[in-house]
């Protein structure tokens, strides 16, 4: 557990408040933060990625299509990964960061065996532990991390630990499998493996007995659907229709801000259910292609939550266009806010008494994209 450790040899968890306007910093842990308004980074998708993390022969014989992709997100992780954890510890000390939260996908899988995908999981933490700042790093599953022999065994045995260490200092840490949530400040934070039968229940019993007023839920798949991906969502498919309702609900009666990725591209939107009330999405991408920081595709209004979304990715599954399309038909009329950009990057999410913001930043840097109320 390299981060992890990280943290021991410092004594405590570590958190940089912004203690004035002008930015001057002071550090400390978790338990001592005032009862102010607090702050914390945002990182989507990862793939953290080494070709030797990978059997080959595994590769070419199950996965041949996506040898192209691993080569992508190797270099990738060496080249621009540094650079965006750089540009996250600058933002996150100007603002006062309390914890960092990572979306899911955190490595690419796909290795081939549980041994290759052990080391793979351990090489990430020690990655985090070179890159990151030494604040609790909170993770939730992604699919691309159970993904290939061996993988959820190796996931089991290395993150376990790991989310274990990481959320020690909170309030009211409580993990089951890889479903987990804690308190802060005045938060519910809960991490929902997206992959586990068994999640909805646990999310319906651990929001039961939540008393935190603000509710803020990690899962790796959207909840709304959103882009050319469309059924890309979780409960997409007919016969967990009745699973999707009940969450929907849920996400509503306790007025939650949902944080995700999968999609690789940033959206926030808002959706109504019914006399339930709505809740607030929001989904981003830390996979950085290239050096560029403008967005090719952008869509900034309710008005464009049409079936014509699909287009920003004409190449996707064009044999699957009218499913596609046929599910923006029954989902548009409960989207009352909406915003879609093809910008990776992180995010700082500030919480504080009245609302929620996030401010976004572009690809590997540290330059304010837009600033979102989640509230």
């Amino acid at each position: 557990m390299p981060l992890a450790s990280a943290c021991n040899r410092r004594q405590a968890i570590q958190c940089a408040i912004a203690t004035t306007a002008i930015g001057t910093v002071s550090r400390r842990t978790v338990a001592e933060h005032s009862s102010n308004g607090f702050s914390f980074a945002l990182l989507g998708d990862l793939h953290y990625d080494k070709l030797e993390h990978h059997d080959m022969n595994w590769l070419q014989s199950h996965k041949p299509d996506d040898l192209s992709q691993i080569r992508n997100y190797s270099a990738n992780s060496e080249l621009r990964t540094p650079k965006l954890l750089a540009s996250v510890g600058e933002t996150s000390k100007q603002h006062g960061c309390s914890f960092t939260i990572q979306v899911g996908d955190l490595v690419e899988g796909l290795c081939g065996s549980e041994e290759l995908a052990r080391k793979q999981n351990q090489d990430a933490l020690a990655f985090l532990e070179q890159h990151h700042a030494h604040i609790p790093f909170c993770f939730t599953k992604g699919n691309h991390d159970v993904t290939g022999d061996g993988a959820s065994d190796a996931f089991k045995d290395v993150y376990y630990p790991f989310i274990d260490e990481q959320t020690k200092s909170f309030e009211q840490t409580k993990r089951q499998a890889a479903n987990y949530c804690f308190g802060f400040r005045d938060s519910w934070f809960g991490f929902m493996d997206a992959y586990d039968p068994e999640s909805l229940e646990w999310l319906e019993a651990a929001l039961a007995s939540r008393v935190s007023r603000r509710c803020f839920l990690i899962v790796h798949p959207p909840v709304v659907p959103y882009g050319a991906r469309a059924t890309w969502h979780l409960y997409s498919s007919e016969k967990d229709r009745i699973k999707r309702e009940r969450l929907l609900e849920l996400l509503a009666q306790h007025e939650s801000i949902v944080l995700g990725g999968h999609i690789h591209r940033f959206c926030s939107l808002s959706r109504e259910v019914g006399s339930h009330g709505r809740f607030v999405q929001l989904a981003l991408s830390s996979v950085i292609p290239n050096e560029s920081t403008d967005p090719k595709t952008e869509l900034n209004d309710r008005s464009e939550y049409t079936p014509d979304q699909i287009r920003v990715e004409p190449k996707h599954s064009p044999e699957t266009a009218e499913k596609r399309r046929a599910v923006y038909v029954d989902e548009a009329p409960f989207v009352r806010s909406f915003s879609y950009a093809d910008m990776p990057g992180h995010a700082v999410i500030h919480v504080d008494k009245n609302r929620v913001t996030a401010s976004l930043y572009r690809g590997t840097t540290n330059k304010l994209y837009r600033e979102i109320n989640l509230s």
